[in-house]
């Protein structure tokens, strides 16, 4: 993939200097993401695409960029460090640029089976401060009044869509969309899985928050959850350091809900991770990294899920092992 001129003018608009290579960087599924070496050093560079790279028809404005960008310095601010630190934007044109950082990302870690709970406990607290410190505040609610974008990207392929291929549990999972819309607390990411979460030596870097939105948190810790129970499918011989990963996560985040009750969040993060389990199966984004076998089986667990809610995460990590035994 070569660059067009709107990136190059961009870069020559925001006095970035002249590039002497550019890369185009793997897992652009929503935007091009383009690593750039300048005089200065390299940077970074992500413009949002009009149409992603899926299979079935998925689109979402550009503008998500913008709310990309600024939840990635809100975020700094709450928790430096949390988030690269961004150097350049125009929202018009849907692209800027942050510093490029050079770590491993923990979904390669996890697929190695390296299941490192001390981390997973550093994910939930980073996740947790960025929540509190934006939690009930009027300006960040309007700035980040991005409820279309986040129904578009995340509330329809993952729970709406599923919800047609699931006729006998469309009351559930129209709820769980219904449900998460309307709750307002806080700045979510949207997209808190462990191929947008860098492993740093000073902790976790939050990448991708395209889905930017204030919202409901518990989607934030439901949608990272979800990612390690499946990984306990995709590599069965660490099934036991994942679910400690999840127990660490979960029980690190909440320990520091302050903005509101905890078990409630709780609740509504155990209510919809099943939701999301089968989302990651039969909506618009399924995991690639299960076989048809593995699919059928999390599609078992996920329903049953639905239909017999877990009140608490334990309640639903416990009933999750028992039944993958």
């Amino acid at each position: 993939m070569r660059p067009d001129g709107a990136l190059l003018d961009f870069l020559k608009e925001q006095d970035l200097g002249e590039p002497s290579a550019m890369a185009a960087l793997p897992g652009g599924v929503s935007s091009d993401i383009w690593r750039v070496d300048l005089p200065s050093g390299r940077v970074c560079v992500k413009r949002a695409l009009a149409r992603l790279r899926v299979a079935k028809l998925w689109e979402a404005p550009i503008e998500r960029n913008r709310y990309e960008r600024l939840w990635l310095q809100a975020a700094a601010a709450a928790a430096p460090g949390a988030a690269p630190k961004v150097l350049a934007w125009d929202d018009r044109r849907g692209v800027f640029a942050m510093e490029y950082l050079d770590f491993p990302v923990w979904k390669p870690l996890l697929a190695s089976g390296v299941a490192d709970a001390g981390f997973a406990a550093r994910v939930g607290a980073a996740l947790a401060a960025i929540h509190g410190a934006t939690a009930g505040r009027d300006e960040v609610r309007r700035q980040f009044a991005t409820d279309a974008i986040f129904h578009a990207i995340r509330l329809e392929p993952y729970l709406v869509a599923t919800a047609r291929a699931h006729p006998d549990l469309r009351n559930e999972l129209l709820q769980l969309a219904e449900r998460t819309g309307a709750t307002k607390r806080c700045l979510v990411h949207g997209d808190v899985s462990p191929k947008n979460i860098l492993v740093t030596p000073r902790g976790p870097v939050f990448l991708d928050a395209e889905c930017a939105w204030y919202g409901d948190p518990a989607f934030d810790l439901a949608f990272c959850l979800n990612h390690l129970l499946l990984k306990c499918v995709w590599v069965p011989r660490s099934r036991d350091g994942f679910l400690q990963c999840f127990d660490s996560l979960a029980g690190s985040y909440l320990s520091q809900v302050r903005w509101e009750d905890a078990q409630g969040l709780e609740s509504r993060a155990a209510t919809l991770l099943p939701g999301l389990l089968l989302g990651r199966i039969d909506g618009k984004s399924p995991v690639e990294y299960l076989d048809e076998a593995q699919r059928a089986r999390v599609r078992t667990l996920a329903r049953q899920m639905l239909f017999h809610p877990a009140s608490t995460l334990q309640n639903l990590r416990d009933a999750w092992q028992e039944s993958s035994t």
